[in-house]
């Protein structure tokens, strides 16, 4: 039977139905928004035994039919995830997941599809919210509902779901997602916005996702689907306060040693020591539950001294940040590195220049292929935290490679003052907490180090929260935090911006009572710590390089008007091929007749600019060229003096002295200097061999 509601968020309506399409998934959603539309299904497999994690599977995806396109290349089918669709899946993931029950057990996939976009309404604010309305009209056992809203400011105005040029045109664009309890989940960005701009976008945004909260409750109450069991988890260590008992005061040693790895080695050996006294004739689940109390005891241990005694497992204060380094020029022919260390996390980062025929091409349904002139990727190598495994991208390099290169963006120059394409990768060296931030800060670095004319270097830096369960008021602030701080923590964001404001965001909450005090404090405290790295970043380098590396690309610009445009190119490319032959640069023209002239070496980037402003300058009486003689004749000479144009050399014109034959003066191919007199009524141009003339002529 088909369920249908409905609610307007701005002037447009947004619409949920179910009971028409996909009905033999446990849950489907038709959500549409304006002219986009997605169908999203949630569908439970089998029950999979003994795991201590939700095996959930979030699958967003846009087909190229929703936008009346065909794709790109040599395949005309979908095929792989792109980066896109990898990052949206990760926003509909991070709110969920909290939300499903471990105790289920089974497979839970979850499938937004983009079936339609008008190209105006962004699709994936309404696969977030398709998403979870999916799973609440299901039989799957869920915490939520979810609600989701893009929020932008334009002028000082708060947007909420904004379209495509809305957000072009904004300072801010974040994407929020909560519950009917709080909000859960901050990502996006800003041209240097102020913490107090961020924290107003997020209180907008809690009022519309309490709405769609309601909204697909409401769906659901009209499905009346019936929640499938959670096996109940009666299952107990019988020797539990024995095992506490032994091991507790000896965890409070363990887990505040100096050093990550002597700290996880000195919890290891407590563990040891308790499952070889208590656990000889445990089974596999007591051996499961042995291992969770003693993730149990850690977790009480590590929050209890951070809210008691404000100590952190290495000692340090709630504030204080770990030592810094920074490093440049690293790698001897790269156009830029820096090697950027913060504790234990460390980040090798570098920066190439590249030309315009380097930029990364984007095919999207969102619009006209475009193309980017500034990449970030992460690698996370698993030698970064000690361990084997196979190197690859993965969901998560993907999101952090993109929430640094967020973060970077709004400082780069525009192509008009810097027409190079660049491209920063950030390897991974060692990982203890935050390598997206310390990502976000060596990019920075390898940036100036490579003489990119940034406006204001970035800083990034991530932070924790503690709070009391049983008093909520009680609640400990962490900066610059470590791996284990985000894994037992209940809060974990990161903050990158320069020092007038944020540019980029990310935020994940997994408590309901973060209050908007709570986050006025933790920005302030995030905006202290990073004016401290960019303090020491600064230190190192401040300002770009004057110069570029020798070993970049040389680059040079110029614009000619459009309908010279084809002068240069030529039939069938020949006139810009030749350019390219004769001076060894690469030449590319663009339609609004910007010329882009890519050199190894100065030399041949100047006589490439020389061959073109020969080629689109316009012949000017009085002017002197170098020329080639083309032909010769009786009564003179005919000279190329600029490309595909000649002019005649009389031979009363060759000499001061009278000239019996021109080929006397003169012979096929010779470069003769001359000077242009005359374009007569008939457009014919006559020139002088510059010998030819009195002395005070052709010295002007």
């Amino acid at each position: 039977m088909l369920n249908k509601v409905s609610m307007k968020i701005g002037e447009t309506d947004l619409v949920l139905e179910t009971g028409r399409i996909a009905k033999q998934a446990n849950g489907s959603v038709y959500a549409t928004f304006g002219g986009s539309a997605v169908l999203a299904t949630a569908c439970c497999g089998r029950k999979v035994e003994g795991l201590d994690y939700v095996p959930l599977q979030v699958e967003y995806n846009e087909k190229f039919y929703a936008a009346g396109k065909i794709p790109g290349g040599f395949l005309k089918r979908e095929g792989r995830p792109k980066d896109k669709e990898i990052l949206v899946s990760r926003l509909i993931d991070r709110p969920m997941r909290p939300l499903f029950h471990k105790p289920f057990g089974r497979e839970i996939q979850v499938v937004p599809t983009v079936v339609s976009t008008d190209v105006v309404n962004p699709p994936d604010i309404i696969a977030m919210i398709a998403a979870s309305a999916a799973v609440v009209v299901s039989d799957i056992p869920f915490e939520g509902p979810v609600g989701a809203v893009r929020v932008c400011a334009i002028g000082g105005e708060l947007i909420v779901n904004p379209t495509f040029l809305q957000i072009e045109e904004s300072d801010l664009d974040i994407v929020v997602s909560g519950t009917d309890e709080g909000i859960t989940m901050v990502e996006g960005g800003g041209k240097e916005v102020s913490e107090e701009l961020m924290l107003s976008a997020i209180a907008k945004a809690e009022i519309v996702i309490k709405e769609l909260c309601a909204l697909q409750v409401k769906l659901a109450e009209l499905v009346g689907k019936e929640k499938l069991p959670i096996d109940s988890d009666e299952n107990k260590l019988a020797n539990k306060e024995e095992i506490m008992a032994f091991a507790m005061p000896k965890l409070e040693v363990a887990c505040f040693v100096k050093g990550k790895f002597q700290r996880y080695a000195a919890i290891g050996e407590v563990k040891a020591e308790a499952k070889e006294k208590f656990c000889a004739d445990f089974e596999e689940l007591d051996m499961k539950l042995f291992d969770a109390l003693m993730e149990e005891m850690e977790y009480t241990i590590v929050r209890k001294s951070i809210l008691d005694k404000g100590e952190r497992t290495d000692g340090r204060g709630l504030e204080d940040i770990r030592p810094i380094n920074c490093e440049i020029g690293v790698l001897p022919r790269t156009h830029g590195s820096a090697l950027f260390t913060r504790g234990e996390t460390q980040s090798l980062a570098i920066a190439t220049l590249g030309t315009v025929m380097d930029e990364q091409m984007k095919d999207d349904i969102d619009g006209e292929k475009r193309y980017e002139n500034f990449m970030l990727h992460y690698n996370f190598p698993p030698y970064s935290v000690g361990e084997t495994g196979r190197l690859g991208t993965g969901r998560r390099e993907i999101g952090h490679g993109h929430l640094a290169q967020r973060a970077l963006t709004g400082v780069l120059p525009g192509k008009d003052k810097f027409p190079y394409t660049v491209r920063v990768v950030s390897e991974i060296m060692e990982s203890n907490g935050s390598s997206s931030m310390a990502s976000v800060c060596g990019g920075t670095l390898s940036l100036l180090n490579a003489g990119v004319p940034i406006k204001k270097p970035v800083a990034g830096i991530a932070m924790g929260l503690i709070s009391d369960s049983e008093d909520p008021s009680r609640i400990s602030i962490l900066s610059d935090i470590l791996g284990e701080e985000d894994h037992l923590g209940d809060m974990d964001f990161k903050v990158a911006g320069t020092e007038d404001g944020i540019t980029a965001f990310q935020m994940d909450i997994k408590i309901s009572n973060v209050t908007q005090d709570i986050m006025t404090k933790a920005l302030a405290q995030a905006k202290k710590g990073r004016m401290h790295i960019l303090g020491i970043m600064n230190e190192t380098i401040a300002t770009p390089q004057t110069e570029l590396s020798e070993y970049a690309p040389k680059i040079c610009t110029m614009k000619i008007d459009q309908e010279k445009i084809g002068g240069v190119i030529g039939p069938g490319g020949k006139v810009i091929k030749g350019i390219s032959e004769a001076s060894g640069a690469k030449v590319n023209i663009d339609d609004d007749g910007t010329i882009t002239i890519y050199s190894k070496d100065q030399a041949g980037a100047n006589k490439a600019i020389e061959m073109v402003k020969g080629i689109v300058e316009d012949p000017e009486v009085g002017n002197i060229y170098q020329g080639k003689v083309k032909r010769i004749m009786d009564f003179g000479a005919f000279v190329e003096f600029l490309p595909g144009k000649e002019g005649l050399v009389h031979i009363s014109k060759l000499s001061k002295q009278r000239v019996s034959a021109v080929s006397d003066v003169l012979s096929v191919d010779q470069e003769i200097p001359v000077k242009l007199l005359e374009i007569d009524r008939m457009g014919r141009i006559n020139l002088s061999y510059v010998d030819a003339l009195p002395k005070e002529e052709a010295e002007k």
